[in-house]
């Protein structure tokens, strides 16, 4: 599988330094490169690639404006000076955050983050389909977590709470509720509330629009109840 990508950056020596990263790395292809997240808006808008290298610090439009710009199928990997941009990054969805200057092995890291991403998306898409498990960061460490064995998801905030049948205690990872839904296949996981996501075969009891799991309840929000109601519905006798 290739990706494509493109590279913004007001820095020379940044841009072309992320270009020879990109075209020595075997599965991507390089698109575009700019020194502005202006003179990208007209390409990158037209033309969505799947990896965007993306500066924070730029003048006129800044790398978290741009982002929320970009074809929703796009996934940034913010690159920049400062290490305080880290949460607002996971904020907007990010991939990934690389502090400068970047090293080749951090690049690769996060290219291949990308790439099994949308490994990921298509199992998902596939009739049937979907990750048998996915990978998050907890801390310092790259956890796979099976996903038949998932109960269900809490987001906070900047994080999520993955809770996982027969462990005492849930994953913590910083990343948004939404990016998560994204790497999870809809056959099998259902959006509930704002803040939750289920395992739609995990699902047991449910008393008075709460779904339970052992000790905990999980709400179901207004939002999304008719959806819960149906999909219920259809296997109730």
């Amino acid at each position: 599988m290739r990706l494509t990508c493109a590279i913004v950056d007001d820095e020379p020596f940044a841009l072309e330094l992320l270009e020879s990263y990109a075209r020595k790395t075997p599965f991507l292809e390089l698109k575009g490169k700019y020194s502005s997240a202006v003179e990208a808006l007209g390409c990158l808008c037209e033309q969505a690639v799947d990896v965007l290298f993306l500066d924070i610090q730029m003048p006129g439009l800044n790398g978290m404006e741009f982002s929320k710009m970009l074809d929703g199928r796009t996934r940034v990997v913010f690159t920049t000076a400062f290490s305080q941009y880290a949460v607002e990054g996971y904020r907007a969805n990010a991939l990934d955050y690389l502090l400068k200057p970047v090293s080749y092995p951090d690049f690769l890291e996060a290219a291949r983050k990308a790439l099994q991403w949308f490994e990921l998306l298509g199992q998902a898409a596939q009739p049937g389909g979907g990750p048998e498990c996915i990978y998050v960061k907890s801390g310092y460490k790259l956890l796979q977590v099976v996903t038949r064995d998932i109960l269900y998801i809490e987001g906070l905030k900047d994080y999520v709470k993955i809770h996982v049948e027969g462990q005492p205690r849930p994953i913590l990872s910083l990343m948004s509720l939404k990016a998560l839904e994204e790497m999870l296949p809809a056959s099998a996981f259902l959006r509930v509330h704002r803040s939750f996501i289920v395992r739609k075969d995990k699902i047991r009891v449910v008393d008075r629009n709460r779904i339970v799991f052992g000790g905990a309840y999980v709400p179901v929000g207004d939002s999304y109840k008719q959806a819960f109601l149906d999909y219920i519905g259809q296997r109730s006798l």
